[in-house]
């Protein structure tokens, strides 16, 4: 019997809004969360702005002590999966607990908490380092932390693919339930990257904006000017579980995951290959498994980053793979409005590919302004548009050539 897998639950915490509905509003309402960074200084950086979570109180969400002993990533994913459980309303209810897992990914995890308790070493000695130090660097942390929390005995793990994470934690757990590994995954990523190491690496790389003077308008997906991506934190999970269990305890069910693929460029650690032979192949291998025709995809949310080579590659990957079908299709990067949540990504697009199947409203590519011949595709610029999409996929590369590819589609209840 084939074990489908639909989605209950959804959370997040990000640059647009620290609840779903908060950044569902903001997306469609085409508000960009990227703004001058707060955190820390910048006098010295070339780039001086990110997507930072905003009003994020931890000590107030999750308790002063408990806080105190999480990352900042642990923290973001811990306040996200208790909005994605209480909205699939998983507590209090019965569930089988050794039957519920969690993939929780993040690119570099505890990454504050590493660069604290180094100073911490140089300037204090080693007696002086804190005794949850390890635990809380670890990229695994945060599945495993929210485990212990809600008594989830189920599969339990953390996929670290850069920059396409959240698209392989939502995949591998949509194929965990396939296989009958569990009934109920929680899936998704998490990530704190916004610090003066990584915006200073990934400016020696050459691949942050550095529109300063208009930090909001720097993210500007396939527009002929797009000088960058933007760095961002956050968080973003989604409840995926069977469709008879779900059904059992009348969840209220919002999309099914019907499709997922992945593959790897096998080319270079920082730059698609020109035909983008990896991200074809795992866009191909998502539609096998969906077992649909290219022609009945009605939105791509892209990878759509903002960088030069990029965009040119993921327009022409669509193209190869849907042929004329790809002008037909509505795509709009969100990413224009959040900036780059690493880990966090794939899940938050997820998540806005859900609400455009129960919506019925696709969230623009803000910033458009000057099309780029190379990219010659319906990026739904500047403003959202009302459609009815029936099947929806998502995009995500990353750094060492990672590609991942899901489909949802609107579920009727057949």
């Amino acid at each position: 019997m084939t074990r489908r897998v639909v989605v209950t639950g959804l959370g997040t915490v990000s640059p647009v809004g620290n609840s779903v509905p908060e950044a569902w509003q903001n997306l469609i309402a085409g508000k960009s969360g990227i703004s001058l960074i707060t955190r820390f200084d910048t006098s010295d950086l070339q780039t001086k702005f990110a997507g930072e979570v905003k009003n994020f109180d931890a000590n107030a969400l999750i308790g002063r002590k408990e806080a105190r002993r999480m990352d900042r990533y642990t923290q973001l994913a811990f306040v996200a999966v208790k909005e994605a459980i209480d909205h699939a309303g998983l507590t209090g209810n019965g569930i089988d607990k050794d039957r519920v897992g969690l993939v929780i990914g993040s690119c570099i995890g505890g990454i504050d908490t590493i660069i604290n308790q180094y100073d911490v070493l140089q300037k204090r000695g080693p007696t002086r380092l804190n005794p949850f130090g390890i635990p809380m660097m670890l990229v695994d942390t945060a599945a495993a932390r929210i485990a212990i929390d809600y008594g989830f005995r189920g599969p339990n793990m953390s996929v670290v693919t850069a920059c396409a994470t959240g698209t392989n934690t939502i995949g591998e757990a949509f194929e965990m339930i396939c296989r009958g590994a569990a009934d109920v995954m929680i899936a998704g990523g998490a990530e704190s990257g916004n610090n003066r190491l990584i915006i200073a690496g990934f400016n020696v790389m050459g691949a942050l904006s550095t529109n300063n003077d208009n930090p909001e308008g720097a993210c500007r997906p396939f527009d002929l000017n797009r000088d960058g991506f933007v760095m961002s934190e956050g968080a973003a999970v989604v409840v995926l579980e069977e469709l008879e269990h779900a059904k059992r305890r009348g969840a209220n069910i919002l999309a099914e995951v019907i499709g997922y693929g992945t593959s790897v460029d096998a080319f270079h650690m920082a730059a698609p290959p020109e035909d983008g032979a990896g991200a074809e192949l795992s866009m191909r291998r998502a539609i096998e498994r969906a077992g649909i025709q290219p022609s009945e995809i009605d939105y791509i949310n892209p990878h759509g980053t903002g960088t030069k080579l990029n965009d040119k590659t993921e327009t022409l990957v669509i193209k190869k793979v849907l042929g004329e079908h790809a002008y037909n299709v509505r795509i709009s990067s969100t990413k224009s409005m959040t900036g780059h949540l690493f880990a966090g990504s794939g899940a938050l697009e997820a998540i806005a590919c859900v609400k455009v199947l129960t919506d019925g409203i696709i969230p623009p590519t803000i910033n458009y302004e000057t099309p780029d011949p190379e990219c010659d595709l319906n990026y739904t610029p500047n403003q959202a548009v009302k459609a009815d999409v029936k099947v929806a996929l998502s995009n995500s590369f990353g750094l060492g050539g990672h590609n991942a590819t899901i489909i949802l589609k609107k579920y009727t209840g057949e």
